[in-house]
């Protein structure tokens, strides 16, 4: 079986106030990554923000970016997250034919390279990929909107990831995103979570770095 990680907590910046954006960046100096989610209006019903934003966190944070690329083609902009200073890209699998050759596209940029799937879509036909991956990321609600209710059935899904990842030996981070909070958190770590992306729980808090303390100590000791 891997060795257990302790948990990791990854403030997504949607949930943020943008007018504010280096002090709320600045809020969660003791998370673990920042969770930065991109929408292109077309994958998903949304649109939040591109690479420019992605750089400019960059700027003001020395935490490592987890970029969740909720994007059509998403082949054609990979390249230009990686120069904005990603250092995890995630692409979701309904949105390219060749997930595969896209996640050694960005390895061999020296980035981390995951894939995300919605809720709907099973991970199955993944298992036998994921050596080729660093991270997956669980949609616990449908992507596109943040401030949704988190939908526990899809913690069958991070089981079924758990149990292949350890009985391979693989160093694959399992991660989730949607409705994380102090009441959810300790089902997804339970269930084999590895890190956590909270956005309203954090960013609603009046002290976003204790919200993260909390919601650390809850994943750890429900592990």
């Amino acid at each position: 079986m891997a060795e257990q990680r302790a948990p990791i907590i990854a403030p997504s910046i949607l949930a943020a106030d943008f007018t504010v954006l280096g002090k709320e960046v600045e809020a969660i100096a003791n998370a673990d990554w920042v969770h930065v989610d991109v929408m292109d209006g077309h994958f998903v019903p949304n649109l939040s923000f591109g690479a420019d934003i992605t750089k400019a966190v960059a700027r003001v944070t020395q935490l490592p970016l987890d970029v969740h690329l909720m994007i059509e083609n998403p082949q054609r902009w990979v390249d230009s997250y990686i120069e904005a200073g990603a250092s995890c890209v995630i692409f979701h699998i309904e949105a390219t034919d060749k997930p595969v050759e896209l996640a050694r596209h960005i390895r061999a940029q020296g980035v981390r390279a995951g894939f995300s799937l919605r809720p709907a879509t099973p991970i199955e036909p993944m298992l036998e990929h994921l050596g080729e991956f660093d991270e997956v990321l669980v949609m616990s609600v449908e992507p596109g909107f943040g401030g949704q209710s988190f939908m526990p059935e899809q913690l069958e899904k991070v089981r079924t990831l758990r149990s292949y990842i350890d009985a391979h030996n693989l160093d694959v981070t399992i991660e989730i995103d949607g409705g994380i909070s102090e009441d959810t958190i300790a089902q997804a770590a339970a269930a084999g979570c590895d890190a956590f992306v909270a956005g309203s729980a954090v960013y609603r808090d009046q002290d976003p770095g204790a919200a993260v303390d909390r919601l650390r100590n809850l994943a750890a000791s429900a592990r």
